[in-house]
């Protein structure tokens, strides 16, 4: 009997250590907020299945954001456990954001850091709306967080105001430049940043929103079901492992993951931005590995780029993404090969892989790629697709 008493014991400690282990890993994905339905250039009623534009983003809700302002100069997110700094004060340097995170008392905690990519994503709400450089509505909920737009009195643009991560680009972008990621929340992207300004060289200031809690967030926990299908038991997410290889417009890309039947599973449906942006893996590239920024896993197709050397595709989310002249007419794309533009007639890697861009959604496929914007972004508008379900 004492035998089989501490056997129990032990089995009741593994089992505690199994769920403490799970707990760690958890990594919930934050909604986008989006609640509007949207065609390819119209708002519209909410589509019904097998109705056209069924299956975007607001056809599905997940975990809704929740913050709790704690009166201190910090808010908390109740979803995935982060606490943030509310107001970021001045432009700092990249080495000045670590040495304030280090520094740091705020709230009386001194366990303050500098946040991942994908603790500072878990952050931007698809609510936003911008027209070019002019910002509209902010992409971040500013009933709990000061953002402030660029100086327009220094000749900035309203959206020279992005937010600096601690994630650095395993590659380089532009002319070679050193450079880390960031979220711009007026303008709703992702991209990568010059660390230091190609003439002066000198170290290039952004705002920086310090972080603490949840040092898993972010952290995937991939397992091959064996069957075409991938599950991260951080997000609670399925994957399908490997694309199909066919590049689509968004309402096709939509039909086609609402029709996907996969691993006896018929739920299957587009990612929206930030579940899609969860698979990124920031540590690879084309540039350093040779490969998608995507854990090997996954299964991605080769595709050639505007000057026919080897590059790996942006991927549709199920987000529309508000800017332009016509806001309801783009939807958002992760880049996992290199995000390209061309500048001065040349093609490179501008914003790096993992980047998180938009593209029309519907055009004549034979009249892409184009280039757009100061950084002449490549417009793909037939993108890939890999579909996503929720682990029940």
């Amino acid at each position: 009997m004492k035998a089989l008493n501490i056997l129990l014991v032990i089995a009741l400690i593994i089992f505690q250590y199994s769920c403490a282990q799970e707990q760690k890993q958890w990594y919930p994905v934050v909604d986008t907020s989006v609640s509007e339905f949207y065609s390819d250039g119209d708002i519209i009623k909410e589509p019904k299945p097998n109705e056209e534009f069924y299956g975007q983003d607001a056809n599905y809700t997940g975990n809704q954001p929740s913050y709790t302002n704690n009166d201190d100069g910090t808010i908390t997110d109740t979803v995935t456990g982060l606490m943030w700094e509310q107001n970021m004060g001045e432009k700092i340097t990249f080495e000045e954001a670590f040495k304030k995170a280090e520094n740091s008392t705020l709230g009386v905690y001194t366990d303050w850091r500098v946040p991942t990519i994908k603790e500072l994503y878990s952050l931007i709400l698809f609510t936003g709306q911008v027209k070019g450089a002019h910002s509209i509505d902010l992409f971040i909920d500013t009933n709990y967080f000061e953002q402030p737009l660029g100086d327009t009195s220094k000749d900035e643009r309203e959206i020279d105001a992005q937010t600096w991560s601690s994630t650095a680009y395993v590659g380089r972008t532009m002319r070679n430049d050193e450079t880390v990621f960031g979220v711009n929340f007026i303008d709703g992207r992702i991209k990568g940043y010059p660390k230091y300004n190609p003439r002066t060289k000198n170290a290039h200031k952004m705002y920086f929103r310090m972080v603490r809690g949840n040092t898993a967030y972010g952290k995937n926990n991939f397992i091959d079901n064996g069957d075409g299908t991938i599950s991260d038991l951080a997000t609670g997410l399925m994957w399908q492992k490997t694309d199909d290889g066919s590049s689509r417009d968004w309402e096709e890309s939509l039909t086609y993951a609402e029709n996907l039947k996969l691993g006896n599973k018929s739920d299957w449906r587009l990612p929206n931005a930030k579940e899609l942006q969860s698979i990124v893996d920031y540590t690879r590239s084309l540039q350093t590995t040779n490969s998608p920024a995507i854990n090997p896993i996954f299964e991605t197709s080769e595709i050639k780029d505007a000057d026919g050397n080897i590059n790996y595709p942006f991927f549709w989310s199920s987000t529309t993404h508000k800017d332009g002249r016509n806001p309801y007419g783009s939807a958002i794309y992760i880049a996992f090969g290199e995000g390209q533009g061309k500048m001065r007639n040349k093609l490179m890697d501008v914003h790096g892989a993992g980047c998180q861009r938009i593209d029309p959604k519907s055009g004549n496929k034979d009249d892409y790629p184009q280039f757009f914007g100061p950084q002449g972004d490549v417009r793909y508008v037939y993108n890939y697709v890999r579909c996503v379900r929720t682990i029940n």
